[in-house]
């Protein structure tokens, strides 16, 4: 694919960054709210990305429908653990908390001038290299 057929995706994200900023979902108010179990407004947010994550999923198994190189989408059977589910969710709940903003707000609010988050992605990245390294050694 040639840098201009990517230039959508810039769109994309460009629309889907101003309405996450402008339903709140970016901001440290509404993520401590959601923490602390004092508002819907977050778990309500959450809850619709949910749902039509499912809607869409279950819309692309059954109609068959197929990617950008026209292979049809699949999705493969995940193996369960519940150990590690509720430790790498646990994990990244608490990185969420701490930080306030997970790993796509991060970028937005970079982009509406929270500088601070440099700092943060830099740690984000260089978590991911030492995790690919250390992988192997690591139980799953």
């Amino acid at each position: 694919m040639k840098v201009a057929s990517y230039i959508k995706f810039l769109f994309v994200g460009i629309f889907f960054g101003i309405v996450l900023v402008k339903s709140e979902a970016v901001s440290w108010y509404r993520i401590y709210e959601m923490f602390r179990f004092q508002s819907i407004h977050m778990y309500g947010i959450i809850g619709t990305a949910i749902g039509s994550g499912i809607l869409f999923l279950q819309i692309s198994k059954r109609g068959h429908i197929k990617n950008l190189e026209g292979v049809e989408i699949y999705v493969p059977k995940k193996e369960s653990g519940l150990f590690k589910n509720i430790l790498g969710g646990s994990i990244f709940g608490l990185g969420w908390a701490l930080i306030g903003a997970c790993p796509g707000p991060m970028y937005i609010l970079l982009g509406t001038g929270v500088f601070s988050m440099v700092i943060v992605i830099i740690a984000s990245i260089l978590g991911t290299f030492v995790y690919g390294l250390l992988k192997e050694k690591l139980p799953h």
